[in-house]
């Protein structure tokens, strides 16, 4: 009998446990890694625990956002990503709103935990997902745009501050979180040419929809600049730069030349890449300055 409770209590556990990884997983390369990566560069990282502390804190984030995106979008997600745990029936969109405002509640605590600064980065992710999804700034390109700057500097903010010795911004964290938002919201467009059915669909005008050919031209053009201009700014060395900017233009090339969804969906996985790579930077001026 024992054995029976144990063992039903195990596999329940199991069930949610994996809807909880189906509704990130997509995120971990998007989210979860290059924030990780940003805030070890930037604070620079401390030690082991330090960054467990910041992984767990980003994926609970992570989760809160998904959560409250993917119950406002399972049309889309029935389209574009069928597997995720609405489309599937493991939760239902209603359970999915329940969940995201319990999340909401248990993010901000736990980062209370932390300190005042810390619980302030996590009600501003809170509140960026509150108008992308409640007051519909997803529809549109200009609004889904800043929502991403606030929701990645929000990330940063409070990753950076976790995986650090000192929880104080210098002018190179200050900078490094200016430049990723910048770099944010000219390029993050990037996600959204494979999802043009499913944005069509819900009547969003992101920027693929709104300036087809625009859009593709842009990025290539935006990710070669941010190429050269990243690897000066923060004195990286000429052979990185060149391996970086061939990385950026070969990315944008992508974009711009192959455009079927297959293609674009790969295209956004080397995206990522570069993004990683262009968080790592601030590392150098770290590195610089410990000498």
């Amino acid at each position: 009998m024992l054995f029976q409770v144990i063992a039903r209590e195990v596999k329940r556990v199991h069930y949610h446990t994996t809807t909880a990884a189906l509704f990130t997983v997509a995120d971990i390369k998007t989210i979860l890694v290059p924030i990780t990566v940003f805030a070890c560069a930037t604070a620079p990282l401390h030690s082991p625990v330090h960054l467990l502390s910041g992984v767990v804190w980003t994926w609970f984030h992570q989760l809160m956002c998904n959560v409250s995106n993917q119950a406002r979008s399972s049309e889309e997600d029935a389209v574009n990503k069928p597997w995720r745990p609405i489309p599937t029936s493991r939760i239902t969109a209603s359970q999915a709103l329940m969940l995201r405002w319990f999340l909401v509640g248990l993010c901000i605590a736990y980062s209370a935990v932390y300190g005042f600064d810390v619980a302030l980065a996590s009600f501003s992710l809170f509140i960026t997902t509150f108008v992308y999804d409640e007051l519909g700034f997803a529809g549109h390109y200009i609004g889904k745009n800043f929502c991403n700057i606030g929701g990645y500097v929000s990330l940063e903010v409070g990753a950076t501050k976790l995986v650090g010795a000192v929880r104080d911004f210098d002018q190179t964290s200050i900078m490094a979180c200016v430049l990723s938002g910048a770099l944010i919201f000219t390029t993050i467009q990037a996600q959204d040419f494979a999802d043009v059915e499913g944005d069509k669909l819900l009547g969003r005008v992101t920027i693929p929809i709104w300036a087809p050919e625009l859009s593709r031209v842009g990025t290539l053009f935006l990710m070669c600049a941010w190429s050269l201009f990243l690897p000066w700014y923060w004195e990286i060395g000429a052979p990185a730069t060149l391996a970086f900017l061939a990385l950026g233009t070969f990315v944008g090339l992508r974009y711009y030349l192959l455009r079927n969804t297959d293609a674009d969906k790969r295209s956004y996985v080397l995206y990522n890449v570069w993004l990683v790579f262009a968080h790592i930077m601030p590392l150098k001026q770290r590195l610089w300055a410990s000498m």
